[in-house]
């Protein structure tokens, strides 16, 4: 029986073919032999896919699409069909746990044969998920069946379980869905002490901050979400990503229908739903849950905490992502002063705007404790205002659809310095919970405030007002000398950007444009000149092997944010739990898998890369110098426009490697555009560093002038307070 095929638009073909939409249509008018419309409308036409396959071929356009690209479209041509895209979620798990021999066994069989192995590797994976209907594949399923097979196959489940969720998010009534940022998952994660073994987060969506505990140590991982498609995703990629732990995944309301009502755990990570006023006051009015108060109406966000608290085991600890307005809006003023009364509040955290969504708001996080009996009393309140930290070019990873409602991620998550913020945040923390009483803080950033101080006619627990108090604490003479240095270290980099910017080794092209005959990273792979590798989960660990032999031991991990901004490998190897990464070489071209942010999308790997282990958002080519320069490769890929050519996806564009293209030259050419390539790159790290010492310079100045540290001098100019120019 012959394989089923599908019809795809003009729109589709594009990104088949990795050009642009206006080339199609002029292939349309001057090719007569391409693939005549084999349905839709004339205004809407559809293409006949293995028509358009073969027609690019026998024109040298081979197909530079990605697999989870094709599953998405074959996704979109399928959805009349009567299988829905989560019962698929299934199949993607009972795919992941087959060998990529296996997939590609599979894959090629005729479509009963097709269907009948998918129906028996589903009815493995069943009763690993929150239930639902029966799940019957028919034959009208076989293409759609035959696209997610290839895709778990080269591009690993979380990409086949992405497309899948996100198709069944667009045809739901639920929108705002978002994935927690990944960074920002890992810091709440990390503002658990020690290691918690049982973690639940009462609105999972997509498990990122599971994930993130899984990460840390965490062995029995507990979910609960109100849409099914969501709790259904969170289980599939949490057996995918941590297969030694026991996950446990329901879907309904935690508010109005707690799927766990015993359970006690050692932590709770949750990012809630936010400004939900139907969330069941009226029912649950007299709900044991209230131990600090019956939460207004207006206040989802006090439940929310309330819920986090009373699953926890005396002494654990719950880190919730809210909004601000949680912190002073008067209808929470009760709850939050038994809060703080109680000891419960141990820390709240305001973070930049563009963390998560929404970006245009500076959300919070809340650190809390339940109380144990005749345990420590809690005479202080750690306050940290992370609204300064500097916001470079990205370290994040924008959301894909994930969690329902505002749950984080999106492009301007991606434009945070979130190595510089999680380390700020996590020594405060660390040396507040070592000793609350000796804690010293850091001048307008964290600040411990005593309980008693607190309890006012307001309780207003924003950061930032808090904070503000300590700056005047800073010792004029030390913040002085501060800005002395670093204004020093400003001018000598100020004047290397010079000397770097003068530069010239290049000239005009004349009248036109160079025209490029390229190629698709895809075709230099496939003909030997380069190598693709990637960072894969820890299932896969066969095929990672065969490419790179990658591990995961005590190694820095390069990020996408070190990319972006210029530095040295920063990732830290615990991030790296359950996946195999490999090791970075001098000469290596790294590329950023999550498009847009400040800063280069690609660069050579240096001296200080080598030996580090590949992030999880990063894509590494390895080229073979006899036949490619790497600066050349670098300078190419990550060209702009060639970056929009491969990126897929709408809030968060995502970098499909292989169809990333290169100009076909020469080597010695090759070199003399590299030797170009690598001056630019010099040129952006040069104004990188001096742009980051002219923000600090401005912050001290700033900082000291408002504390009192510093008073302007005659010439308008900061001096010490006691320094010649201060009046007497």
């Amino acid at each position: 029986m012959p394989q089923t095929s599908v019809q795809v638009t003009a729109a589709e073909i594009s990104r088949i073919a990795g050009v642009t939409r206006a080339t199609v249509s002029n292939w349309r008018r001057r090719h007569d032999d391409f693939p005549a419309p084999s349905g839709g409308t004339d205004s809407s036409p559809l293409y006949d896919l293995e028509s358009v396959r073969s027609w690019l071929a026998s024109r040298g356009h081979v197909a530079a699409v990605s697999l989870s690209e094709e599953l998405r479209t074959t996704l979109r041509l399928h959805a009349q069909s009567g299988t829905g895209t989560s019962d698929l979620l299934l199949l993607v798990l009972a795919a992941a746990r087959r060998s990529p021999e296996e997939l590609s066994d599979t894959a090629l069989l005729p479509d009963p044969d097709l269907v009948a192995r998918a129906q028996h590797d589903v009815a493995t994976a069943a009763d690993a998920v929150p239930a639902g209907d029966a799940v019957r594949f028919e034959a009208e399923d076989a293409a759609v069946l035959r696209a997610l097979y290839a895709c778990v196959r080269d591009e690993g489940g979380q990409a086949a379980l992405a497309v899948l969720a996100g198709r069944e998010l667009e045809d739901s009534a639920a929108s705002g869905a978002y994935q927690t940022p990944a960074p920002l998952a890992d810091l709440l994660a990390r503002l658990i002490p020690g290691s918690p073994a049982r973690v639940l987060d009462p609105a999972c969506g997509s498990g990122t901050l599971l994930a993130a505990a899984a990460r840390r140590g965490a062995r029995e991982l507990y979910g609960q979400d109100s849409l099914p498609v969501q709790a259904r995703r969170s289980a599939v990629s949490l057996m995918l990503t941590a297969p030694e732990a026991t996950v446990t995944v329901r879907a309904a309301d935690s508010l109005r229908a707690d799927a766990f009502p015993d359970l006690v755990v050692d932590a709770v990570l949750c990012n809630p739903p936010y400004g939900i006023r139907d969330w069941g006051h009226d029912e649950l009015a007299y709900d044991p849950r209230w131990a600090y108060g019956v939460p207004a109406r207006a206040e989802s966000e006090l439940a929310w905490v309330q819920h986090a608290l009373a699953h926890l085991t005396p002494g654990g600890y719950a880190a919730l992502l809210l909004p601000p307005a949680t912190a002073g809006r008067a209808s929470g003023r009760r709850v939050r002063a038994e809060l703080v009364r109680s000891g419960a509040l141990r820390a709240v955290i305001a973070l930049p705007a563009g963390a998560s969504v929404p970006l245009h708001v500076g959300l919070q996080i809340w650190v809390l404790q339940r109380p144990e009996p005749g345990g420590p009393e809690h005479k202080s309140v750690l306050f940290v205002d992370t609204a300064e930290t500097s916001t470079g070019a990205g370290a994040g990873v924008g959301g894909t659809a994930g969690q329902s409602r505002t749950r984080g991620g999106g492009s301007r998550s991606t434009a945070l310095d979130w190595a510089e913020l999680t380390a700020r945040v996590l020594a405060a923390w660390w040396a507040f919970t070592e000793g609350p009483g000796t804690f010293e803080g850091e001048s307008g950033v964290a600040h411990a405030v005593g309980v008693v101080d607190l309890l006012d006619d307001v309780v207003d627990l924003t950061p930032a007002r808090l904070v503000r108090a300590s700056r005047a604490e800073v010792d004029p003479a030390e913040l002085s000398a501060e800005v002395d240095t670093t204004r020093r270290d400003l001018v000598k980099a100020a004047k290397s950007l010079a000397r770097t910017a003068g530069h010239e080794e290049w000239s005009s092209a004349g009248a036109a444009a160079r025209a490029w005959r390229t190629a698709t990273a895809a075709d230099l792979s496939r003909g030997g000149a380069l190598t693709l590798l990637r960072t894969v989960p820890e299932s896969a660990r066969g095929r990672a092997e065969g490419r790179d032999g990658g591990e995961t031991g005590a190694r820095a991990v390069l990020t996408s944010s070190d990319i972006s901004r210029g530095l040295g490998p920063t990732g830290d190897p615990a991030e790296l739990r359950g996946v195999v990464a490999p090791l970075i070489a001098v000469g290596d071209v790294l590329v950023r898998a999550i498009a847009g942010g400040d800063g280069p999308m690609a660069r050579v790997a240096g001296a200080e890369d080598a030996g580090a282990l590949l992030g999880p958002h990063v894509h590494l080519f390895r080229p073979d110098p006899a036949r490619l320069d790497a600066w050349f490769l670098a300078g190419f890929m990550g060209a702009e426009e060639n970056i929009a050519g491969a990126s897929t996806g709408s809030t968060v564009l995502t970098v499909s490697p292989g169809r990333l293209r290169v100009p076909l030259l020469p080597l010695e050419e090759q070199r003399r555009y590299g030797e170009a390539f690598r001056h630019v790159h010099e040129l952006r790290a040069e104004a990188q560093r001096a742009t980051r010492l002219a923000e600090e310079t401005a912050r001290l100045l700033a900082r000291g002038l408002t504390g009192g540290q510093l008073l302007p001098g005659r010439d308008g100019g900061p001096a010490h307070p006691h320094g010649a120019d201060s009046p007497r």
